[in-house]
């Protein structure tokens, strides 16, 4: 800096010193000895933290390498790109048909988890913003979800995916309001226990059939499996039963009451079924 300041004063005109008193000399310096503590602990600051130990530090509390791949594909899907749903991927938003809605997504705790969370979400128009209505606990099958290509009967799972939701039925009359075909049916008894030897009495009391692997159109109580015995098949919405279940979705009674006093078939109702995140 000094030999800078040696060849400015061989270019400019020579100035008359000007007096200065004791005590603005003693203000200058002190404010020079500052500036230059200042920038020396500043530097050594920072090579601190460029040397040493620093980066092992860092990298100790670095999270797995699976959970940061986890939380950076979060982070990659803005909230906007799914149209204000979450817990889901933009290629399972994308699998949502443009003109459905109403839409029950049903978001699972884990891949081989039987707790989930079933939220009822509508939008003015197709193509709009989805808007949450009411959320509730929820349970699926007792060994988590499987992908349609994977899911065979018995396995306990629950089809992840998205799916039309095209009629009902149950035990008791419908709730006032209800706009899907509903098949009131004594038939709508579950036998046996559950998975977890929990009584079944009322699980059917209201259903609302899942579009995998069955004939639209037909009452839930139909039979027919499309796509063969071999994947399963009768999976439905319906009154939770205080444990998991063999691949269907439970949710509380009043929730089911909800569910059918709010569906109309010409909103192209759906439900977007799997764990968090798929």
């Amino acid at each position: 800096m000094s030999k800078h300041r040696r060849a400015r004063s061989r270019t400019r005109t020579p100035a008359r010193p000007r007096k200065t008193s004791g005590s603005s000399r003693r203000v200058v310096l002190a404010a020079t000895l500052g500036l230059v503590t200042f920038a020396a602990g500043w530097v050594y600051t920072v090579d601190q933290k460029a040397v040493g130990s620093a980066p092992q530090a860092w990298a100790d509390h670095r999270p797995p390498a699976a959970d940061r791949a986890a939380r950076d594909a979060h982070r990659d899907i803005p909230r906007d790109a799914l149209q204000g749903l979450t817990g889901i991927s933009e290629q399972t938003r994308a699998q949502i048909p443009a003109e459905s809605r109403q839409l029950v997504l049903v978001t699972g705790k884990a891949p081989d988890s039987s707790e989930s969370t079933a939220t009822l979400y509508t939008r003015p128009a197709a193509g709009a913003d989805w808007a949450r209505a009411e959320s509730w606990p929820a349970r699926n099958g007792a060994k988590g979800w499987s992908t349609t290509a994977e899911r065979t009967y018995g396995d306990l799972t629950s089809p992840q995916g998205v799916f039309a939701l095209t009629e009902a039925g149950g035990l008791l009359a419908p709730p006032p309001g209800t706009r899907l075909p509903y098949d009131k049916d004594r038939a709508f008894v579950a036998s046996g226990r559950g998975v977890n030897g929990e009584s079944l009495a009322g699980s059917f009391d209201y259903v609302v059939a899942i579009d995998f692997n069955r004939r639209p159109g037909r009452s839930p109580l139909d039979q027919a499996k499309p796509e063969g015995e071999e994947k399963g098949g009768n999976i439905w919405l319906h009154v939770d039963h205080d444990g998991p279940s063999q691949g269907c979705v439970g949710i509380p009674k009043e929730a089911m009451k909800k569910v059918l006093e709010t569906l109309d078939p010409a909103a192209k109702p759906v439900i977007v079924m799997g764990p968090e995140g798929f």
